[in-house]
């Protein structure tokens, strides 16, 4: 009698272990596996978007990103953001900025590369993560997982949210969600689309949505998608992606 008291607290034990929900850090760092893991720490990625060259190199700890552009007078224009500074050089000499300028052109930089590399970066130190719960879009269900910033640490947008549905069989990140706070502010709803793997680490392109109503919720927003609500914005293409590993 014992012994099957034993076998039942075990088993009860055992099935309770394997129920166990995620939190969302879980979650988060499950995401960065399943789209590349370790690999970004090393990798040099290259591509182009809307006629600017970017790059982001990251090793041992540090990163350098990139972006390459042409003005109108052919001047070649190199903004680089790296862990100490940011700084931008035209035609090979370096340009002075105005502090609110150099951090608006920083932002802009870290900006594109951030959401080509989702979901590395969600678990840095200065993001704030919190499960609100799942839910289904397109008959597939998805961990809800709201992501804040402190303002110490978080960059000059630390204010601006962003919401992720992230698949709970495959871990990937399918939809966004983000309001923002710059020019008078908006809220945007992205649905990613063209999914590859490139050398292990996977990129996708987006459709771009926008809701007028600056108070709707994140969180109702993929309601609104799939009633066909949403207007389409834009589409965020990442065109020529490469890969590279350092030694």
């Amino acid at each position: 009698m014992k012994k099957i008291t034993l076998l039942l607290i075990i088993s009860v034990f055992s099935i309770s272990c394997q129920q166990k929900e995620l939190d969302a850090k879980e979650i988060i760092n499950r995401s960065i596996e399943a789209s590349g893991g370790k690999k970004y720490d090393s990798a040099t990625i290259t591509f182009n978007f809307r006629d600017k060259h970017y790059k982001s190199t990251r090793k041992n700890g540090q990163f350098q990103l990139e972006r390459h552009q042409e003005d109108s007078l052919g001047n070649k224009i190199i903004d680089k953001l790296t862990n100490n500074d940011f700084s931008r050089t035209q035609n090979e000499k370096p340009v002075n900025l105005p502090d609110s300028t150099a951090s608006a052109y920083s932002n802009s930089v870290n900006s594109v590369h951030y959401f080509v590399q989702l979901p590395y970066g969600l678990n840095g130190d200065a993001v704030n993560k919190d499960l609100l719960g799942k839910d289904s879009i397109k008959g597939k269900e998805y961990y809800e997982i709201k992501v804040s910033f402190n303002q110490d640490g978080g960059g000059t947008d630390y204010e601006d949210e962003y919401l992720y549905w992230i698949n709970t069989n495959t871990f990937t990140v399918d939809y966004l969600a983000y309001s923002y706070h710059v020019n008078e502010g908006g809220i945007r709803f992205r649905e990613a689309f063209n999914e590859r793997m490139i050398k292990g680490i996977r990129f996708v392109d987006y459709k771009n949505y926008a809701e007028d109503d600056l108070s709707t919720p994140l969180e109702s927003l993929d309601e609104l998608y799939e009633a066909g609500e949403l207007e389409l914005f834009s589409e965020i293409i990442t065109e020529d992606v490469e890969v590279n590993f350092s030694e």
